[in-house]
């Protein structure tokens, strides 16, 4: 099993040191020291990650020149003993590019996007023209794969009319994403490259009814979270904010009842909110509350939810094929679905026990809850809101969605046997067992 620090890929054999959750008033006063990015007013802990990610002036991956490594020749699996010896071909890898990381599309190009492409091609409807986009497209190495798959293997019509857009938030990757694709000129006709945040209505302009794909590859996880926090199992939730002390540099977090849209949204759609609990359930855990207070957290994948809701608002109509970490182990930050913070000094990945210790200099990436994934696909498509309100004994679903283990899904739709070493050994089979694959298409039910 691998995780990813710091962006790199690592075996899953590390980490210890869980840090205690503590605090029991309204405010907390933290020995972390703020930077641009806590100004004078406070702000949401999504604001925080945005800007610590990705602020054009000192985001993590504005500040780093080539975070995302590129290969110059794809790995030949076959001419490896076996695991050890991809370990120390991927750590010469990583020395001689000297990079944060490399995605599995990377690491497994052409073959990774191949699947991907098969699985485009398998549920497509084929006889209207294939519509891609990608949502951070990265360095193009997947565009471009599904592109030459679609070439290569293709009926020649679907390569002819399809088109694969990329939309894409940094200017220099998207000029990278241009140069990788540019490599075969046919591809370029077929291809462009949209420089916005997929999370802004306004850069998508109109609405676009045709049926179309929308790929996510590590997009999720680096999407901002808030936080909520409780100071017992009976207390309302509330949110955090972050403010800076007025004599000092140091940052605070204060604590609001919940009013963000987006914070409650999650809430309700998670079911945090209580309402179904019984009243045997609800004193007892009133009574436990007292005995054996016990502070509670929650990150909350409020960037998610917005994500989702702009795009199935602005593709009513897509199917939706996403690849993430399903969970992160020994996180030693506090709350469900906590996230990572590591960064990288002197070629040596350094894990932070605090969020706020993410100044610009450090990747953020959370686990994907991949039930609350789906609820929150069913959320913004209108089909879990019709769920609850009809009274109909069984409402017709608006999409129908699978989760795959990234084995399983390979084994079903790539050709795994590419990525096998001489003794059977294989890092994509093997080495991705925390990394899952969403899969989401509209029914024939939707108008």
């Amino acid at each position: 099993m691998v995780i990813r620090s710091g962006g790199a890929l690592l075996p899953l054999a590390f980490r210890a040191a869980k840090l205690v959750c503590r605090g029991q008033f309204q405010r907390i006063r933290l020995a972390f020291f703020s930077t641009d990015i806590v100004g004078e007013k406070p702000i949401l802990v999504r604001d925080f990650i945005r800007s610590a990610l990705y602020d054009p002036n000192h985001g993590y991956f504005s500040k780093r020149s080539g975070p995302v490594g590129v290969l110059d020749r794809s790995i030949r699996f076959n001419q490896l003993e076996g695991r050890s010896a991809y370990m120390r071909h991927l750590n010469n890898l990583y020395k001689q590019h000297d990079i944060a990381w490399f995605t599995p599309v990377e690491l497994f190009k052409p073959w990774y996007a191949y699947g991907i492409a098969e699985a485009i091609m398998r549920t497509a409807n084929l006889s209207i023209p294939l519509k891609i986009f990608e949502i951070g497209g990265g360095s193009g190495t997947c565009a471009k794969c599904i592109l030459d798959y679609m070439m290569l293997n293709a009926p020649a019509k679907v390569y002819n009319n399809m088109t694969y857009i990329s939309i894409e938030i940094s200017p220099s990757l998207a000029e990278r994403q241009l140069e990788t694709v540019g490599e075969v000129q046919s591809h370029l006709s077929r291809y462009k490259v949209e420089c916005h945040d997929a999370t802004d209505r306004s850069g998508w302009g109109p609405v676009d009814p045709q049926p179309c794909w929308v790929i996510m590859l590590e997009v999720l996880d680096n999407l901002p979270h808030d936080l909520v926090y409780s100071p017992n199992q009976v207390s309302p939730w509330m949110e955090v904010w972050l403010e800076q002390g007025q004599d000092s540099l140091q940052i605070s977090e204060v604590y609001k009842p919940l009013q963000d849209p987006l914070v409650m949204q999650c809430v309700k759609i998670i079911g945090m909110d209580n309402g179904g609990q019984s009243r045997l359930i609800s004193a007892s855990r009133d009574i436990l509350s007292k005995v054996f207070p016990k502070p509670r957290r929650a990150w909350m994948p409020t960037g998610c939810l917005k994500l989702l809701e702009v795009l199935h608002w602005a593709l009513p109509k897509m199917s939706l094929i996403a690849s993430d970490f399903s969970y992160l182990p020994d996180v030693s930050i506090p709350g469900d679905r906590a996230p990572l913070v590591s960064s990288k000094r002197h070629g040596c990945t350094v894990d932070h026990n605090n969020y706020l210790d993410a100044k610009g200099d450090a990747d953020i990436f959370f686990p994907t809850d991949f039930w609350l994934l789906e609820r929150i696909d069913h959320h913004c498509s209108g089909w879990l809101n019709e769920q609850t309100e009809s009274k109909s004994f069984k409402p017709v679903k608006k999409r129908r969605t699978i989760t795959l283990d990234t084995a399983a899904f390979m084994e079903e739709f790539g050709l795994p046997t590419k990525t096998r070493t001489k003794d059977g050994y294989n890092p994509l089979l093997d080495d991705f067992r925390n990394t899952k694959f969403y899969i989401s298409v509209p029914t024939h039910n939707i108008t």
